[in-house]
């Protein structure tokens, strides 16, 4: 067999073989079926709930800010970080309910 059929038959063997995204996307799809396709008001409304967040996240840290350049101790300073962590973590849990609810089309 001449080398360019060779060549020619070993691409169109590799074309057929599916990669490993392409092997996942299919996955995914037959669990979760299509993705939703957002409306605008809805890719609106997610950017809205992103501000928000982005705004009580950012008021926290400064409302923290102050604090901890006051701590006093060591022992004081990591209290007052943990404090700042579960607060921004909390925010970040609401960032991401609210959001659900709008990909599941049921916020309003």
């Amino acid at each position: 067999m001449p080398r360019a059929d060779r060549t020619h038959r070993f691409t169109e063997e590799v074309s057929k073989v599916k990669s490993a995204y392409e092997l996942a996307m299919e996955r995914m799809i037959a669990e979760n079926g299509p993705a939703k396709q957002l409306t605008a008001e809805e890719k609106e409304r997610l950017a809205e709930v992103d501000r928000k967040y982005d705004a009580r996240s950012a008021e926290s840290k400064l409302g923290f800010e102050d604090r901890l350049a006051k701590a006093a101790t060591y022992a004081e300073l990591q209290e007052l970080r943990e404090q700042m962590a579960a607060e921004l973590k909390g925010i970040e849990e609401k960032r991401e309910s609210e959001k659900e609810r709008i990909w599941g089309g049921s916020a309003g």
